[in-house]
């Protein structure tokens, strides 16, 4: 019901984000989706990959911090106020949302996001029938 998600740290000046690219371009490691979040020093620079672990294997060798984690995905119909509907579901179980991005891929949305309480958030997407994407998954959605 999860899937595994890439968080890389990069200091924010020119070059760290494009070596980090290009060791996975060498790597021939395919990009799902990501997103950086930034402070004054440093990103964050989360990835959905088509190879998590060697991704994080190549980016260690290399000497860059990175870590891998269980995120939840889940896809929704492409029109508007399916993400609010959703994240209402969860809202309503007292479940808080860490931080979520969003991607469009053959049609429908993905949200991708980390929770509070991942055994309840886990509850709640069968309780309510929410499709969801697992790791297996993401070699259909390249």
């Amino acid at each position: 019901m999860t899937i595994h998600q890439l968080s890389v740290f990069v200091e924010n000046k020119s070059g760290t984000l494009l070596q980090v690219l290009n060791l996975l371009k060498e790597a021939n490691i395919q990009l799902i989706a990501s997103t950086i979040s930034d402070t004054v020093e440093y990103g964050i620079y989360r990835i959905i990959c088509s190879e998590p672990q060697r991704a994080l294997d190549t980016l260690k060798e290399a000497g860059i911090s990175a870590s891998v984690s269980d995120v939840f995905a889940i896809t929704l119909d492409n029109t508007p106020g399916r993400a609010a509907d959703a994240i209402q579901q969860f809202s309503a179980a007292g479940i808080g949302i860490s931080y979520l991005y969003s991607f469009l891929l053959g049609g429908k949305g993905i949200l991708v996001f980390r929770t509070d309480n991942p055994d309840k958030t886990r509850e709640v997407i069968l309780e309510k029938r929410l499709s969801y994407i697992e790791e297996k998954d993401l070699s259909q959605l390249q």
